[in-house]
């Protein structure tokens, strides 16, 4: 198996994944719903088979095999295997890495690619991801593969983070701004990463050999709020922070205006 990148597994050790999605990270319950609605729109009955590829502790293959889906998930870290385990009884989970899949060609009906492409520096590793993506679906099979806004750091540290002011860290998003590279273990940010632009990631889903679909902005600009939390607890607040995302979701302008960006992809 590929190796992982020591820091990436050093900080995912950390155990921090298992609640950035539900309030661990101020707009993690906002990339939560938004890209399960996303999914959805594409999903036909169940029981359907869906391979989690990078599916660290197992929130969305939970939410999949609560609907009746049988579900695969793969993850290099073996903190994340053991908490996918013990998110839901259908959930089939062990560790894997995204470039090298032990799995039959066309074996499930769906892939997740929702996290694996933000940790491959090298355009050569994320094809290989996407290809390997590719390979496990059946023809006609649907892959969601996410990848973070090269400008997400930009936005975040400048405006709700309030940190860019602070000379390291500005060098820091200054240099993923210009090639891509986030080192964020300065001043524990995240960790080794690749922010994607838009046009880049459909080159890179196209270059895998899948019909790009859709390419879509996921949080909207709805995860700058500085008080994300209140409007969040807020039922008529909360809908207008998802209706702000679904109203420029696809406007080409606005694709970089967000933290994730989601890439529908179909395999031909």
């Amino acid at each position: 198996m590929p190796e992982l990148d020591p820091t990436i597994r050093d900080y995912y050790d950390r155990g921090l994944e298992a609640g950035r999605l539900t309030g661990g990270f101020p707009s993690g319950p906002l990339e939560f719903e938004r890209t399960k609605e996303i999914i959805s729109r594409y999903l036909s009955a169940p029981p359907r088979k869906i391979i989690d590829i990078g599916g660290g502790p197992g929130l969305y293959s939970a939410w999949l095999a609560e609907r009746g889906d049988d579900v695969h998930l793969v993850d290099p870290v073996g903190l994340h295997v053991n908490q996918a385990r013990s998110a839901h009884s259908r959930i089939k989970a062990e560790i894997g890495d995204a470039r090298q899949l032990a799995h039959s060609d066309a074996a499930f009906d769906i892939a997740l690619l929702l996290g694996p492409l933000y940790h491959l520096v090298g355009r050569e590793d994320r094809l290989l991801a996407l290809s390997e993506a590719r390979r496990v679906v059946h023809p006609g099979g649907w892959v969601f593969a996410a990848a973070i806004s090269r400008y997400a750091a930009l936005f975040d540290l400048l405006v709700r983070a309030d940190l860019l002011h602070d000379p390291e860290i500005f060098r820091l998003v200054e240099h993923v701004v210009e090639t891509g590279v986030f080192h964020g273990q300065v001043s524990q940010l995240f960790t080794t990463a690749y922010f994607h632009l838009p046009a880049e990631l459909a080159e890179e889903v196209s270059a895998a050999g899948f019909e790009l679909k859709a390419l879509l902005n996921i949080e909207g600009p709805g995860f700058l709020l500085h008080d994300f939390e209140a409007r969040w607890a807020d039922p008529v607040k909360r809908k207008t922070v998802l209706d702000a995302a679904r109203l420029v979701e696809a406007k080409p302008e606005l694709l970089s205006a967000s933290s994730h960006i989601l890439a529908v992809a179909q395999k031909r």
